[in-house]
């Protein structure tokens, strides 16, 4: 069967994981190039479905399983990608502020941003500000993001972004924050470069905010 992408992200967007393996598979024995089935077919085939999950028309469970189809697929992939091609976008520093200990959301976001091409270094949930601080300064990401499902929890945001100004460390990364509570004019209140209104809108924001 002749490398088809659009086969591939299809089966990506439905979520079928074995057929998405078995596409993968025959387009590797074709010879094509693995960074270019990720890039043409895979990668595609995840954000569609995000688009069409902010948009409404389809839900959680669909891009889970999408997700999931995604993983086995890059899976497959791994072992003839030159290193770094997998995460080629950038790097970023996850977690739940410190008094807050929601992580469905959080979670959703670290899958749509692995799928994007993004690595992710997850901190986890109830992360104090110097925690932040800390795992800028080991890892050196591009983007440091922070969740908070809590008013009361979302408070702390600004607190981190003060830690990194005190620790020499705010002008190496761009600070993106997400959650129930948080709006764009919270964001550019707490000086904050980046804002995600859903899980969905994380990967595009972080796609801008790497670029810049």
């Amino acid at each position: 069967m002749a490398w088809d992408p659009t086969t591939l992200a299809d089966s990506v967007q439905n979520g079928d994981d074995q057929q998405t393996v078995a596409l993968v598979k025959d387009a590797l024995a074709e010879g094509i190039p693995a960074v270019r089935i990720l890039d043409e077919a895979l990668v595609p085939g995840i954000q569609h479905l995000g688009d069409l999950f902010k948009d409404g028309e389809v839900f959680l469970p669909e891009v889970l399983i999408a997700c999931r189809a995604m993983d086995r697929g890059v899976e497959e992939l791994k072992p003839h990608l030159a290193a770094g091609d997998t995460h080629r976008k950038g790097r970023i520093v996850l977690g739940t502020v410190e008094g807050d200990l929601h992580d469905i959301g959080k979670n959703i976001v670290r899958i749509m941003l692995e799928c994007g091409g993004f690595e992710v270094i997850d901190l986890g949930v109830d992360v104090p500000a110097t925690t932040f601080v800390e795992a800028v300064r080991q890892h050196s990401p591009d983007i440091l993001g922070m969740s908070a499902l809590l008013t009361i929890s979302m408070t702390n945001m600004p607190e981190v972004i003060d830690e990194l100004d005190r620790a020499g460390l705010r002008n190496r990364v761009k600070v993106m924050i997400g959650g129930a509570p948080i709006t764009r004019d919270y964001a550019d209140q707490i000086g904050a470069e980046g804002f995600a209104e859903d899980c969905a809108s994380a990967v595009g924001e972080a796609e801008r905010l790497a670029s810049r």
